[in-house]
């Protein structure tokens, strides 16, 4: 008796989207139902190992190089594969979601790369993870365009040789796509992601002489890097493209894939493009990581924790160091700051603040940086040209004065700064402004100036959650508490409501996200990640 053909890919739950047979076609649905079979259950075993390794730091309070992967770290003759000529030169790549504005916006803002993101900068709405797909199948065939209905301002794309090369980033592992099911499980969203995508511009772009390239979130391990490497190498073969095709960058935004920046390399090392240094999302690993650590893991405000930190620093400079010893990209951190049209003065300031960090990352040999705003582009741009001038990137500046001990990395005790009740203020605030906008299915929204994602949010409410843990007492006397956060929380709900008046206050998902953002910053049993909790509340 012949086996059983597997039961096909359901679409569960999910409203019907405009042109999404375009998106969610046989084939592709197919492509994706074949990666989840493949690959998810060694991404079970992965997230397992993600537990258990947390409760070995736990027990420890300390991290340390792998010593089962010391020979690759000594051994000097590996090199990743040589980068494609449309990612030889990324000094300024611009991040955001993929939204029909600002697809066209980010590939006309001059940036070398746009980080077109599935991931911390959108909420996953279905209609947002469908939507965006068909926007970039429509800017690589060049059928986009966008009207703004309320200013009547039209967007239309700029010239082909005058757009940012596009790399994207699909959900981090731990994420699951509530809306498509293989076999009556829910397939994990980096495979929704990537598949659809992959499936359908692999070929067209290597036919416009760029590739599929991709930023690899959240990865914790090199264990991690291999299943991506894995899962390209299937679907490089599946589609018909030549192995090498892909190009990955991995955000090093974990305290733990800070101590396996050579081993993911190496994992990755035909497909590897470069290391990124994600800044919120580092410090939020810390605290989820160090969060039974003791004061000396007790971080200060997140705005107090520049790259100059000495424990930013290790981290940066060995970033730099390992990428150019392996012939990769070091990408620098994100630029937030959104620019104010009625006060000239903050932007003049904050402007003063971003060269400053773009011109230290130029100087200490990052080939390129982030930023969040258009705006931006031409400062970092000018701190990049300084240091570059004619040359795509600096790879040839091997940071061999560069030395990074395991305990440099965790040493976040070397920071005078302390927490203050200011500070607590603000991550309550953000919190509650982000998950609201988040609910509403905006993962991407500016917030006192910044541009702030699911990671600031996580640095705030995971800030909460430790300070009241640790016992924090602020400058002001007063001691981090539940009471002092509910109280703060309170305010400014009453605050919110005054600002936006009645009417909007009630059209919104202000007392949800309020609700919400006390459970993630208060329960003792720590959530992994506030968009888990979140998800189950987001509707679309």
């Amino acid at each position: 008796m012949s086996a059983p053909a597997p039961s096909p890919l359901a679409i569960v739950d999910a409203a019907p989207l405009p042109r999404q047979e375009e998106v969610l076609t046989d084939a592709a649905l197919a492509f994706v139902a074949e990666l989840h079979r493949r690959f998810s259950p060694r991404r079970a075993e992965l997230l397992a190992r993600r537990a258990e390794r947390r409760a070995e730091i736990a027990r420890t309070s300390t991290l340390d190089f792998l010593p089962e992967t010391a020979a690759i770290r000594a051994d000097d003759s590996w090199r990743v594969a040589p980068s494609p000529a449309a990612l030889n030169d990324r000094r300024v790549e611009i991040t955001g979601p993929t939204d029909r504005k600002m697809t066209i916006n980010a590939l006309n803002s001059g940036a070398k790369v746009w980080l077109a993101d599935f991931e911390d900068a959108s909420a996953p709405t279905w209609e947002n993870v469908v939507l965006g797909q068909l926007n970039l199948i429509d800017a690589y065939t060049r059928n986009i365009d966008f009207t703004d209905s309320g200013s009547g301002k039209s967007y239309a794309l700029r010239p082909a040789e005058e757009l940012a090369t596009v790399v994207m980033r699909p959900r981090g592992w731990h994420l699951d796509e509530r809306h498509v099911e293989v076999d009556g499980e829910q397939v994990p969203g980096a495979f929704v992601d990537f598949g659809l995508y992959f499936f359908h511009n692999a070929k067209r772009l290597l036919d416009l002489g760029k590739g599929p390239y991709f930023y690899l979130p959240k990865t914790e391990s090199h264990f991690e890097a291999r299943l991506w490497n894995d899962v390209f190498v299937f679907a490089q073969d599946y589609v018909g493209v030549p192995q090498g095709t892909v190009r990955a960058t991995v955000l090093i935004e974990t305290i733990t894939a800070a101590y396996e920046m050579e081993e993911i390399l190496y994992e990755l090392r035909d497909h590897a493009s470069g290391l990124n240094a994600g800044r919120w999302d580092y410090l939020f690993s810390i605290v989820k990581n160090f969060r039974d650590g003791g004061p000396r893991f007790v971080l200060p405000d997140r705005n107090a924790v520049t790259m100059t930190a000495p424990f930013m620093r290790a981290y940066t400079e060995l970033l730099v160091r390992t990428c150019h010893k392996r012939g990769a990209h070091a990408i620098g951190g994100m630029a937030a700051f959104i620019p104010s049209r009625r006060d000239p003065e903050v932007n003049k300031v904050a402007f003063e603040k971003v060269r400053a960090d773009k011109d230290r990352e130029a100087d200490d040999g990052f080939d390129g940086s982030w930023v969040a705003h258009p705006d931006l582009v031409p400062i970092a741009m000018e701190s990049f040209d300084r240091v570059l001038g004619d040359r795509p990137n600096q790879k040839d500046r091997l940071r061999e004065d560069v030395r990074v001990e395991a305990a440099d990395l965790i040493a976040v005790d070397s920071l005078d700064a302390k927490p203050t009740y200011p500070g607590l203020v603000n991550a309550v605030q953000v919190g509650i402004r982000y998950i609201e906008a988040w609910l509403r299915g905006l993962g991407a929204v500016a917030i006192f100036n910044l541009m702030e994602d699911a990671a600031t949010a996580e640095i705030s409410r995971s800030q909460i959650w430790q300070w009241i843990n640790a016992g924090v007492e602020f400058e002001n006397g007063e001691k981090a508490t539940p009471e002092l956060a509910r109280d703060i929380a309170a305010e400014e709900l009453d605050a919110i409501r005054k600002e936006i008046g009645e009417e909007a206050f009630a059209a919104g998902h202000w007392q949800q996200a309020h609700d919400l953002l006390l459970t993630v910053a208060l329960d003792d049993d720590y959530a992994d990640f506030l968009t888990l909790p979140a998800y189950r509340q987001l509707r679309g």
